[in-house]
């Protein structure tokens, strides 16, 4: 049980307080009123202490409040005025002392007899507001030795929404860092049941924040660590640099991969160079050993502080909630993390309207709780549904998987509708949805664990976010990357429906038949259902072999040249694809573009057409849409989206069914 903290607190007079006996207490020489030390639980007894040190300011107690709140954790003092002060005189009654001991000695009494009852124990010789009582059966129900019984204590816990004020305020102080959690997992739990993130001391100015990650990023080891954790720090690290003395009056340093603005004078916008170097933590957090380190060194309260400061930037909060729930994947750093005040801030955020600010949000609440979840979530896997906890038991998974230049969320949006036809057409966006499989998908099959991966791509190296990437982007390597990390989540076992656009498909498959090759991994091929394939080239691509002939302009990297059209690579991969779906008996659909996309202000070009996204097993469907919106579907009504869904469920089949 956690310490209950009995706190003297200053406020204005209770609404709720009626005429009572006022005695004025001028407490300008008083120092100390009462000291009871110790907050122990051993053998089921409780000891709760209370301190009040130098009240130097008078005070009205209104009696009637104290016998109304003796039972509860917060006595609320009145201040008086001068005037009050000096007509009813300065003495402390032995009264006023009497009533506010004997309130605080039926706390104890009251919590510390019902802590050491059994559970089942009948409350009804207790003289106490059974909502009182009620609060600590709950709050010692969520220690049981019972996983169950912690679990239902907990959803008991956020369901009851007759608490007064302070009885949240009571529990907020009084549950463990196991119950926080499950809370902040709980469906519009509550948030009063959370304290606020610990006050952090004030700075003069923003270059105090950017000195401030510049100083963790520069702690962090750079030597055996991925080239591309090297490249983001250095990256960093001079950009603040730079923006640190163009602020402060320096002069600019040209030249190198500076930001797209750095040939002007005008210093860098410090939102800017904060984004820089949480990327390059972000990257710095995937590295477990350097994990302690940014703990250790003050990252968790820095985060805090660049968090409150940018709420207007979703950008920023996105990075800041990715490097916690990094951390989180380590369950010696959770508490630090409790203690920095994360968990209220992540159950506001899992909340939130937007989408990708709730998932991120999701990913970190999961990665702490270990109560209820047994997967971890790393960096690149995402949850999109259920973002909390959930009574409903979990019969299948489905994956998303995006293509070149795609990623977790943006890939499947609703399809972005015309302009000119909104104006047509007032209200036609207020049921817009970010993400179609979390608000779709979830609301027809509530029953799925819907995850979305996320992995680096790009059409050329001139726009590679990291230089060393471009030799380690090819199937194969993205193929064992995310292998490690879906079985780290569970994947495969319970049935699987992939969902795959553009080279998602081809990474879906390459991952299939690295699998089957793998013991370990082979629970994934064994409970694969599905595949639904959208636009994908497994013959390859016309658009990659015009990538090649202009190479001085695109630099095709090797995600790109794996696409040309024949490549022998792409055949081997759709043959062997083919045994494994043949031979599991896997349900296959295929959907085809027959608009072409703009590429460039004067080009459109059919980037995979009918023959290529044909896979020769299945069925293929021809949809009016070009590559991009091929994933994108319209509405809910739409063919695009009813006909996905269709295949789902029967891909599942009664693994699904309620």
């Amino acid at each position: 049980m956690s310490v209950t903290a009995l706190r003297l607190v200053f406020c204005r007079r209770l609404s709720n307080a009626g005429p009572g006996v006022r005695k004025v207490m001028p407490w300008k020489d008083l120092r100390k009123i009462a000291k009871v030390t110790g907050a122990i639980i051993l053998g089921g007894c409780l000891f709760i202490s209370y301190e009040v040190i130098t009240l130097r300011q008078a005070v009205t107690i209104d009696t009637q409040a104290i016998l109304q709140e003796k039972r509860k954790s917060y006595i609320y003092l009145t201040p008086v005025t001068s005037k009050e002060q000096e007509l009813l005189g300065t003495n402390v009654t032995y009264k006023t002392r009497k009533e506010l001991h004997k309130a605080a000695r039926r706390i104890i009494e009251m919590s510390s007899w019902i802590l050491r009852q059994p559970l089942d124990e009948h409350l009804s010789r207790l003289d106490a507001d059974p909502h009182e009582c009620a609060l600590w059966v709950l709050l010692k129900r969520t220690h049981s030795s019972s996983r169950a019984e912690r679990l239902q204590a907990v959803q008991d816990l956020a369901h009851t929404h007759h608490w007064h004020n302070y009885q949240y305020q009571t529990a907020a102080q009084s549950i463990d860092q196991r119950t926080a959690i499950g809370l902040a997992r709980t469906p519009q739990v509550d948030l009063r049941y959370f304290l606020p993130p610990p006050a952090l001391p004030e700075v003069e100015d923003e270059f105090q924040i950017e000195d401030g990650l510049r100083q963790l990023l520069s702690s962090l080891p750079q030597s055996d660590v991925d080239q591309c954790v090297q490249y983001f720090t250095s990256l960093a690290l001079r950009e603040s640099s730079q923006s640190l003395a163009s602020q402060r009056g320096g002069l600019w340093c040209f030249g190198g991969n500076g930001l797209p603005y750095a040939q002007s004078l005008t210093s860098i916008p410090s939102e800017k160079v904060e984004s820089f170097c949480l990327q390059a933590l972000a990257q710095h957090s995937k590295v477990p050993s350097h994990c302690d380190r940014i703990v250790a060194n003050g990252g968790l309260q820095l985060l805090q502080r660049v968090f409150q400061l940018r709420r207007d930037s979703q950008k920023i909060q996105q990075n800041i909630v990715r490097i916690i729930g990094n951390l989180a994947l380590h369950e010696n750093l959770h508490t630090a993390i409790l203690q920095s005040g994360w968990v209220s801030v992540l159950a506001e955020m899992v909340q939130s309207p937007h989408i990708m600010q709730a998932s991120h949000a999701a990913r970190a609440l999961a990665n702490l709780d270990r109560d209820a979840e047994v997967q971890k979530y790393q960096d690149g896997v995402y949850i999109l549904h259920p973002h909390c906890r959930t009574s409903q038991p979990i019969k299948a998974d489905v994956l998303f998987v995006h293509g070149l230049l795609g990623a977790a969320f943006k890939t499947w949006r609703q399809k972005d509708s015309d302009p000119v036809e909104d104006e047509k057409s007032v209200g036609v966006q207020e049921d817009y949805t970010e993400c179609w499989p979390k608000s779709w998908l979830a609301a027809d099959c509530p029953n799925l664990r819907i995850l979305a991966v996320e992995y680096d791509t790009h059409l050329s190296d001139w726009w590679a976010k990291c230089p060393a990437e471009n030799q380690r982007k090819s199937l194969a390597y993205r193929s064992q990357e995310l292998l490690e990390k879906l079985k780290a989540a569970g994947v495969g076992e319970r049935p699987v429906v992939w969902v795959a656009h553009s080279m998602g498909g081809l990474l879906v498959k390459k991952m299939l038949l690295d699998a089957l090759g793998d013991p370990d991994l082979n629970p994934l091929v064994n409970n694969t259902k599905g595949v639904l394939f959208y636009s994908v080239p497994h013959h390859g691509t016309f658009m990659a072999g015009y990538s090649v002939n202009v190479r001085y302009l695109l630099f095709p990297s090797i995600e790109v040249k794996e696409l040309c059209r024949d490549s022998p690579a792409l055949s081997d991969l759709n043959k062997n694809f083919l045994n494994i779906a043949k031979d599991k008996e896997l349900k296959v659909l295929s959907f085809a573009e027959s608009l072409p996309t703009s590429i460039g202000p004067m080009m459109k070009i059919l980037v995979v057409p009918a023959q290529s996204a044909d896979l020769g097993i299945g069925d293929l469907i021809e949809v009016a849409v070009d590559h991009l919106n091929i994933c994108k579907p319209e509405k809910k009504d739409s063919f695009l989206y009813r006909r996905s869904l269709q295949f789902i469920q029967d891909a599942i089949g009664a693994h699904i069914s309620d």
